[in-house]
Order: C-alpha cells, then structure tokens, then sequence
C-alpha cells in the first residue's frame, strides 16, 4: 500500500522507530511503527482487516471518511483513504493509497 503523512512530524514518527518510542514511550513507539510496516507490507486496507490486533474500524461523525488501527489503548493511528475515481469509502479491496493524519485518543478520555 502507498503511504503518505498529513505532515512531516508524522512521517518521521511513524518512519523512526526511535522517535516514535520518544515521543510515545517504548511501548506505543513499537506498536505504531509496527501498524505502519503492516499497513506497507498490505496490498489494500482488506489486508488490514485480517490482522486482529490492530482493529482497523471506520470512523463516524465528523470523522466519517476516515479510518482507525488500534496502538495502545485509548490510543488510534488514524489515517483517510485517498480514494481514486470509483472506489468508495467501504471498498477495502480497492483502498491502496492512504494519508496517515494523527496519533490521537479521540474518545476525549
């Protein structure tokens, strides 16, 4: 799957396992830069689905054409499909290109 980051700061933490575990802590560090090399090593998001841990879900409200993978909890990777003509939000078969957007605990807790 192709990759892209709404920002530099997200693509060095989620590129540099050693920025990650810096700014997240060892523990969320490793995870996260493990869901990004699973979502590399994936040919479209229904890859994703099949590995349990990560928990990919779709998000909803003003969130709703994004998308989430499980790190630490409470914490999400959440990322946006970046859909070519024909392909729908729900076509996980067909999502390959994705925009990393944030590690984030968006329940607010």
């Amino acid at each position: 799957m192709e990759l892209r980051f709404k920002n530099s700061k997200i693509k060095k933490q989620c590129e540099d396992p050693k920025r990650a575990q810096r700014d997240f802590g060892l523990r969320m560090g490793t995870v996260l830069t493990q869901r990004v090399a699973e979502l590399w090593a994936a040919t479209c998001l229904l890859d994703i689905k099949f590995i349990s841990a990560a928990r990919l879900h779709r998000l909803k409200g003003d969130r709703k054409y994004q998308y989430a993978v499980d790190l630490v909890n409470p914490y999400r990777l959440v990322f946006e499909p970046l859909l070519q003509d024909g392909v729908e939000i729900w076509d996980l078969d067909r999502i390959d290109i994705i925009r990393i957007e944030q590690v984030v605990n968006y329940h607010g807790k």
